[in-house]
Formats: structure tokens, sequence, C-alpha cells
């Protein structure tokens, strides 16, 4: 399966999507350099679990039925929404792989362009109700296009040790600076961690419907 990031998605990064309109000041952004909490963080994590939940919860009751036949991914963090649904492959039997290609990238464009207006009125609502941006993509057949992304700068505190192996990529040339390092061994974990963080994602899904079952949930 392929990835496509779309030419305006790029120019986007770190700015709203072309779908929602002009960037706003959120207040989620990253402020200063990193501090020890304490157990304060397990507290946080937990209220950010929840909320969550209420967002792709709202989410999935507000797109409309007819866009996709499954549910869709929505995956959420505190500066952004990505909603990425999968649409029904128009390739026919006996199609060669540059066919079916083609065709999940037509059929990706007529989404994209008869679903605009109602995504931006979508994106709107839910930048006002949960005060993140929201990002799209659809995947069709072999082909997976995100129509616009979010770039957000996160500050971290690294001891000596730690700060050697992002200078080592540096030196090596796999990354252009320690910024770019910390996001490449991010990715790398990502790609090679990825069983271990679903049945993580998993776990914190289930701990967010106990919590809605408890006592004092409306």
């Amino acid at each position: 399966m392929s990835t496509r990031q779309d030419p305006e998605a790029a120019q986007a990064a770190g700015t709203a999507s072309e779908d929602t309109g002009p960037a706003e000041d959120t207040g989620s952004a990253d402020t200063g350099p990193a501090e020890d909490t304490g157990s304060g963080d397990d507290t946080a994590a937990e209220r950010g679990a929840s909320a969550a939940g209420k967002v792709r919860a709202w989410c999935a009751g507000r797109l409309p039925p007819d866009w996709f036949p499954a549910p869709p991914d929505i995956q959420v963090d505190r500066e952004e929404i990505t909603i990425v649904g999968t649409l029904p492959d128009p390739a026919a039997a006996g199609d060669s792989d540059a066919e079916r290609a083609a065709a999940a990238e037509g059929r990706i464009r007529r989404f994209r362009e008869e679903t605009r207006n109602r995504r931006i009125e979508i994106a709107r609502e839910a930048e006002h109700r949960f005060r993140r941006k929201v990002s799209w993509g659809v995947t069709c057949g072999p082909v997976t296009e995100m129509f616009t992304t979010l770039s957000v700068p996160v500050m971290t505190r690294l001891r000596q040790s730690e700060r050697r192996v992002l200078d080592t990529l540096v030196d090596a040339g796999v990354a252009r600076s320690r910024s770019d390092a910390l996001a490449w061994c991010v990715r790398l974990t990502g790609e090679n961690a990825d069983a271990w963080l679903s049945r993580l994602r998993d776990a914190l899904r289930h701990v967010e419907e106990v919590r809605d079952q408890g006592p004092g949930s409306t």
C-alpha cells in the first residue's frame, strides 16, 4: 500500500489545514521546557484519554453515514484530530497495479471535491468545541492520501547520553539536526513497536470505557 501526501498538505505543515481556514491559537502548544510533574502526569493522562474518547464519539456521530462503508479511523492528541476513512475500491478484477492505483486516485479526488464544504463545516465545529485542528485523509485500494496534516513543535529535556545519540545521527548524516534526529527516532520507534503501541492504545480505550461507566458519569 502506498501513502501519498497531498502537495497542499506539505505547504500547510505547521498551519491550519486547507479545509479548515486560517490557523488560530488553540493554547495547546508547548510553551516551555518540560517539567517533572510527578503523579500529576497520571491524572493528566487519564483526563486526556477520556477527552479523546469524547472527541472520537462526537466525530463518529457527526460524519455523514454515506461517506464511508466502515467506521473511520479517528486519532486524537492534544493539538489535532485526524480522521481517515476507507472508500470502496473502484478497481475491476484483473486490473494491473498501475490501473488500480490510478482508479483509486481518481476516486479519492472525487471524494475530496464532493465533500469539501461539508468537511470544512465539521472541522470548524470540532475546532470550536475541542480546540483542536482537524486533518482529513482517506484510503482507497492501495492508496492512502492525507489531504492535510499539522506539524507541531514539541519541547523536551535530554541528558547528555541521550543528546549524544542525536549528535551521532547528525554526525553520520542520518539527520540534519538534533530536532530532525529526534523525529527520526520517533518514526523508527513507531515502525518497530507498532504492535506494542496498538495494544497500548487498545488498553487506553478500555480504560475510557470503564471510567465512563463509573459513579458520577453522565
